[in-house]
């Protein structure tokens, strides 16, 4: 039997929404082990004089307990 934890967290990237994803992923996995899978709850930017700065998203992370 496998018991997983999901746990919330914001990214973001100057780039896109792609690489604050990767970005995310990336960061929250140097803390944690056996991250199974991601679900981008919510997605926005920021923009400055009319142009985007900052791509966020907000997801959830499920990973297995050990």
């Amino acid at each position: 039997m496998s018991v997983a934890k999901t746990i919330e967290i914001t990214a973001s990237s100057k780039k896109s929404f792609d690489d604050a994803i990767k970005q995310g992923v990336a960061k929250a996995a140097e803390s944690l082990e056996n991250i199974t899978g991601a679900w981008v709850m919510d997605q926005n930017v920021h923009v400055a004089k009319g142009k985007i700065t900052e791509y966020v998203v907000r997801m959830k992370l499920t990973f297995v307990l050990k």
